[in-house]
Order: C-alpha cells, then sequence, then structure tokens
C-alpha cells in the first residue's frame, strides 16, 4: 500500500527523542523555581522550534511518543504550517516537555540551544556534514582498513542540572542515538 508519506530526517529526530524520553523519563520533567521541586511529566510532549516572519515559535507535539513517522509528519507540517501564518492557539505553543531546535536546514553544523523554562532539557541537532572517519587499529592484521568520509550529525543536550545531571544526560543521549541508528526501531 502507498500511502504517500514524505518522512524528513527532522521527523526521525523528533521520534527518536521521543522514544528516548520514554526510555529516560528523568529527562521529560520540569522545574518549578517557586516550590523548588522537580516534576515528572505523565506525557512525552514535544516543542518543535519553529522560524516565522515574526521569531521562532515552538509549536507542540502533544503524545509524541505515541505517534508513528506519519503521524509526526503530519502534525508538524501542520503545526509549522500554521505556525508561520499565525495562526496558533497558545495551547499549541505554551508548554511542552522537551524542546527540539534543528538548524541542520540553515546550513548550521553544530550550535548550542537555550532551555525554554520549566522544560528541563532542549535538544540543538545541526546539520549533516562531511567528515573523515578514522578506522581502528587492529593488532596483528596485515592490513588496517582506511579511514573512510562519513555524513555526521551533531547533536548537542542543553539541560537544567537541578533536573537532569550529567549521567542522566548520557543515558538520554545513549537512547537517542540507539534509535537515530537504527531506524527499524522507529517503526515499531
Amino acid at each position: 500500500k502507498n500511502h504517500d508519506v514524505k518522512v524528513s530526517v527532522n521527523d526521525l529526530i523528533i521520534r527518536s527523542s521521543a522514544l528516548a524520553l520514554r526510555d529516560v523519563p528523568e529527562v521529560n520533567a520540569s522545574y518549578d523555581p517557586k516550590s523548588d521541586s522537580v516534576s515528572s511529566q505523565g506525557s512525552v510532549d514535544i516543542s518543535v522550534a519553529v522560524a516565522t516572519p515574526t521569531g521562532l515559535i515552538t509549536p507542540i507535539v502533544p503524545n509524541t511518543d505515541q505517534l508513528g513517522l506519519s503521524g509526526i509528519s503530519e502534525k508538524v507540517k501542520d503545526l509549522a504550517g500554521r505556525a508561520r501564518d499565525g495562526k496558533l492557539s497558545p495551547e499549541e505553543y505554551q508548554g511542552g516537555t522537551f524542546c527540539i531546535s534543528n538548524l541542520g536546514m540553515f546550513g548550521i553544523d553544530e550550535f548550542s540551544a537555550v532551555i525554554n523554562p520549566p522544560q528541563a532539557a532542549i535538544l540543538a541537532v545541526g546539520g549533516g556534514s562531511p567528515r573523515l572517519v578514522p578506522t581502528p587499529y587492529v593488532d596483528g592484521a596485515e592490513t588496517q582498513e582506511k579511514p573512510s568520509i562519513k555524513t555526521i550529525m551533531t547533536a548537542r543536550l542543553s539541560a537544567d542540572r537541578r533536573v537532569v545531571d550529567e549521567a542522566t544526560a548520557s543515558l538520554f543521549l545513549s537512547a537517542f542515538k540507539k534509535y537515530l541508528m537504527k531506524p527499524e526501531l522507529l517503526v515499531l
């Protein structure tokens, strides 16, 4: 069956993030400075940064972890289009439990993003760029494998240390990488 759905790299990033947040729920949390408390969120609601004529806005894809790739693709296209037209209602961009900012389509290879409080973390995604990748040295081998050129994407997590420590951040990034490197897991 042909469903005629075009899935983007950004959709794969969003789905990978949603599944990683499900696996490492400590990152899917918020901080309340008034009560000095951390709250775990019951749902994974990813905010996606969208450039508009009036500035940046972060519409929310509710229950992102429960959507498949085609559902994420359709929802993001709808939200981004309405964001650019200024037709989002406040509940569609206020809140969210985690944010993704992808500047790869603007030729940016890597950057650091600023957290949107009360969210605890944001993922900054750069574009893929060709890099020389060395191969491991194999002791005793007659010939060594030559380095190769591969397209490498950079993803950088900024996190509120009051909520997400370094060990937890590394668990999230490991889960994110696992899903992104094995796209077959994204369709399950």
